[in-house]
């Protein structure tokens, strides 16, 4: 390297030191309450909202309205009441019933009252996965749009590993399941990634058409070479060996397995790359300010496609876990939307591993309850998803919470994706 070049990358990561502060300065310039502010009075906004629906689509509530506005009212709180209670009682357990089954001493009836629970844990598992997947695309100034093809091809490797490889031990079967996933996803999203790097291909129109030719590739597989013997041409995959299997901690129906603990495990160690490394700031330098990163002597080609791969992986281990924890075989119904969904995740998390979790927690919570509100109250399940969609909505536009609340504009808004045009790097 000439000495002018050397100068010009001491400049340019000169200039980047004042642009983007290290991770514990940046740490500590932003307060907590500042980071959950938002996405906080976004979900308590989003309730107030769902709640005001539930009040409005009760036949209940419109009949008592036309005896007196009093009775009107009424009849509103104890609906809404109602069924936010079996909202909440039907994700974290009744608490009487947790408290009486505590003191009974009885395993089999605590283990009856925790498993709201703990299968509100098993259903934000693969959240926390694809959350992270999407989280980190960001970061990186990308935006993944492809999770949910990247999990269906994550399963697809796993599930494959899982029931075609015999006689091998648990400890090297089920972590190689898992690697087999996490490399599927990997490879589905380097696609994109490349293509993106070295052709300035937009990765949103990639993703999206790698996508599909990811439903029909596991149509195919799961109707064909990966049938099920005797499945009548239905498109299910063969059992996975018991050695793949990831340990359920209890016995059925509580279905909480090691999966989430591996999610919590995965979710530290991508905070620790992202922000406690040199490799995790310059991923982020690229991601905030790709030119700046450029003139810093930062290789922009190789992030994109190193964020990829990491993405890719992520939503393919999601895909890994659900096969190996929980369903044991594969259909085409292995996902409810979790790569979709994750994205709303991303954003409600402000893309922090920390975030993602808890906003994984909150829609793991909201999934599993919906089912026993609708049953109690018979309030439509789709309730739960408007109500994902306005908080989701309230976040991506933090001005109309400001507004409502009356909350100070921040001095200096904090960039963390930047969108490049077709064909832009």
């Amino acid at each position: 390297m000439s000495e002018a070049q050397t100068e010009k990358k001491d400049l340019g990561q000169a200039i980047l030191k004042e642009i983007i502060p290290p991770p514990e300065e940046e740490a500590h310039k932003k307060s907590f309450w500042k980071s959950i502010s938002i996405p906080a009075l976004a979900i308590l906004t989003g309730l107030l909202i769902g709640a005001l629906m539930i009040a409005a689509t009760s036949s209940t509530v419109w009949a008592a309205f036309g005896e007196s506005i009093w009775r009107g009212f009424g009849t509103a709180f104890k609906e809404i009441g109602t069924a936010y209670q079996a909202l909440f009682t039907g994700a974290l357990g009744d608490p009487v019933r947790i408290v009486r089954a505590l003191g009974s001493g009885d395993a089999k009836e605590i283990r009856s009252a925790l498993n709201p629970f703990l299968e509100s844990l098993v259903q934000s598992t693969p959240y926390i996965f694809t959350g992270l997947a999407v989280a980190v695309g960001f970061r990186s100034g990308l935006f993944n749009i492809g999770v949910e093809g990247q999990l269906f091809i994550g399963a697809a490797a796993a599930t494959y590993v899982g029931y075609s490889i015999t006689g091998l031990p648990a400890f090297i079967h089920m972590p190689l399941a898992l690697l087999a996933g996490a490399l599927g996803g990997a490879f589905w999203a380097f696609i994109p990634g490349y293509l993106k790097a070295k052709t300035g291909g937009h990765e949103v129109i990639n993703t999206i058409m790698m996508n599909w030719i990811a439903f029909r590739l596991t149509e195919w597989l799961l109707s064909g070479p990966m049938s099920r013997p005797g499945s009548g041409g239905m498109p299910l995959s063969p059992l996975i060996q018991k050695s793949a299997e990831i340990p359920q901690f209890f016995q059925a129906p509580i279905r909480f397995h090691l999966g989430f603990i591996i999610a919590l495990a995965v979710a530290w160690l991508i905070h620790w790359l992202l922000f406690k490394t040199t490799w995790g700031l310059n991923l982020r330098t690229v991601g905030t300010n790709p030119r700046a990163a450029k003139y810093a002597g930062l290789s922009t080609t190789k992030s994109i496609i190193t964020a990829m791969l990491i993405s890719g992986a992520l939503a393919g281990t999601a895909g890994a876990v659900q096969i190996l924890a929980v369903n044991r075989s594969m259909a085409l119904g292995l996902s409810s939307g979790y790569g979709f969904d994750s994205i709303a995740l991303a954003l409600i998390g402000n893309n922090t591993p920390l975030g993602v979790i808890l906003a994984s927690l909150l829609f793991g919570t909201l999934r599993n309850g919906a089912t026993r509100m609708m049953v109690v109250s018979a309030i439509p399940i789709d309730i739960v998803d408007v109500i994902q969609a306005i908080i989701l909505m309230f976040v991506a536009a933090p001005a109309i919470i400001r507004a409502i609340y009356h909350l100070k504009k921040p001095k200096k808004e904090e960039t963390t994706i930047f969108v490049s045009g077709w064909g832009g790097k």
